[in-house]
Parts: structure tokens; C-alpha cells; sequence
């Protein structure tokens, strides 16, 4: 028994160096993972948002696009996002901004930071771009008004029309960022 428990010692060691947060890959590891994101976000049949690097030479930076969910107050309107990856992805989070202004609890309105936890320290390497683009998706429907980025639209969130008219006050259409 101990000759097996030591034959699997070094793998264990070197599974766990790998997943401790650094890349020990290097930036190789890093292109091919997000490569490997991109096909798989391109091939997916999840409707309502996309994502694709803003050039052929940089696989860091992407843009990206969110529609309203159905049934929410945010339905027929699309947003333009920015998504970086730094060095060591997957095992620190990319930043994700909205381009497009978002009316929104958990969105600055200035800067489109975003307040969700698994931007933040409920970051896993597990997480990929279609299910971090997914939770976005889903968070313009339900919204945290525990921890606003935006005070006023949390306020604001349990009076739909007062709210529709905020978001429509502050939206630009895609065409109209670009």
C-alpha cells in the first residue's frame, strides 16, 4: 500500500502545483485555453451572447455582446461588453466592463465595472467565457440590490416603470457605440 500511495505522491504534488495560481504553463497554456473558449463559444447554441477577440493578434482582449433575457426589463436591448484576460487566466478572473451604458444595481453607470462575485472572489478556473457571459445575462433579470454598484437603480428596481424609464434614459444602442 505505501509503494502506491508514494507512486501517486509526485502526481498529486505536481496537480496541485498546477491549480495553486500560477500558470506554470506559461502564456502558451493561456492562448490555447482561450482558443479552446472561443471555438467553444462560437460552436455553442446560447442564444443572446457572443464574444471574440477585438483583433487576430491579441487573444487577451475580447469584445463581447449581452441581450436582455426575455421577460425582464431588459429584453430587446443588447450590450456591448469588454472582456481582458490577464497572464495567469484561468486562475485569476478576466475584467469585464460594459461599453454600452448599463442602468443597472450591480453596474457603475460611468465606468461599467460590475459587482458579481464570481468576477471577484468566487473566481474558479472552472469558470469559462460562455458561463461568466451567462451569469451576466442572467443578472440583468435578478439583480443583487444587497451590493449595488448603483444606488439609484437599486432603489429604483421595484418600480418598473420608473426604473424602464433610467435605463432607457441612460441605453445607446450597439450601433450607436461603435
Amino acid at each position: 500500500m505505501d509503494q502506491i500511495t508514494s507512486a501517486l505522491a509526485p502526481s498529486r504534488t505536481s496537480h496541485k502545483t498546477a491549480v495553486s495560481g500560477s500558470a506554470p504553463d506559461g502564456p502558451g497554456s493561456v492562448t490555447k485555453r482561450l482558443s479552446n473558449e472561443l471555438m467553444t463559444l462560437m460552436m455553442s447554441s446560447s442564444p443572446g451572447i457572443s464574444a471574440f477577440p477585438k483583433s487576430d493578434a491579441n487573444l487577451f482582449e475580447w469584445v463581447g455582446t449581452i441581450d436582455g433575457p426575455a421577460g425582464t426589463i431588459y429584453s430587446g436591448l443588447s450590450f456591448r461588453i469588454s472582456i481582458a484576460f490577464p497572464s495567469n487566466y484561468p486562475y485569476s478572473p478576466p475584467t469585464i466592463k460594459f461599453e454600452t451604458p448599463c442602468y443597472h444595481p450591480n453596474v457603475d453607470i460611468v465606468g461599467g465595472a460590475i459587482c458579481l462575485d464570481i468576477l471577484q472572489d468566487k473566481w474558479s478556473a472552472v469558470y469559462s467565457v460562455q458561463t461568466v457571459l451567462l451569469s451576466l445575462q442572467s443578472l440583468l433579470g435578478e439583480p443583487n440590490n444587497a451590493s449595488p454598484l448603483n444606488g439609484d437603480a437599486a432603489g429604483l428596481w421595484n418600480q418598473p416603470d420608473a426604473f424602464k424609464t433610467q435605463l432607457l434614459k441612460h441605453y445607446r444602442s450597439i450601433e450607436t457605440c461603435a
